[in-house]
């Protein structure tokens, strides 16, 4: 039997207003940011390692104190690649949270990743195979 105490009530309800209802942020996947340029001088793995966070979806919502947070970051990234130190990777991971690194993050921030078109509406091939698969389902049945 998993988790401790007990189990939810069926009707449960929340007693205190939500402080942040209405204060999410919608990004899309396919969507880009406008990025300031990394200063020149750093490593292929860094010019990566931003390159990464300039196409991120939540990077549409920057502002231009997240991009200096990830321009102060490039030095200890750097660093990290070079000597692999855990207390400098403790360090970026931190600082990456707090920019909607992880799924978790973003659900802390209520950054909300909307749908992509093409997601939405797939194309003939997708439902050719589709089709197929329900066919031979049925076959075998």
């Amino acid at each position: 039997m998993a988790g401790y105490g007990p189990p939810p009530a069926e009707n449960k309800r929340r007693r205190n207003p939500d402080k942040y209802e209405g204060l999410q942020v919608t990004v899309t996947a396919d969507g880009k940011a406008v990025a300031p340029p990394l200063p020149k001088g750093y490593s292929p793995k860094v010019e990566g390692w931003y390159a990464t966070w300039t196409s991120a979806p939540q990077a549409q919502a920057f502002t231009v104190t997240d991009w200096q947070r990830l321009h102060m970051l490039a030095p200890l990234v750097e660093r990290y690649f070079a000597t692999w130190d855990r207390a400098l990777m403790a360090e970026i991971r931190l600082n990456e949270s707090l920019l909607g690194a992880t799924h978790v993050d973003r659900l802390r921030a209520r950054i909300k990743l909307a749908e992509a078109e093409a997601e939405r509406q797939p194309d003939a091939a997708q439902d050719e195979v589709a089709s197929r698969r329900r066919k031979r389902m049925q076959d075998a049945s």
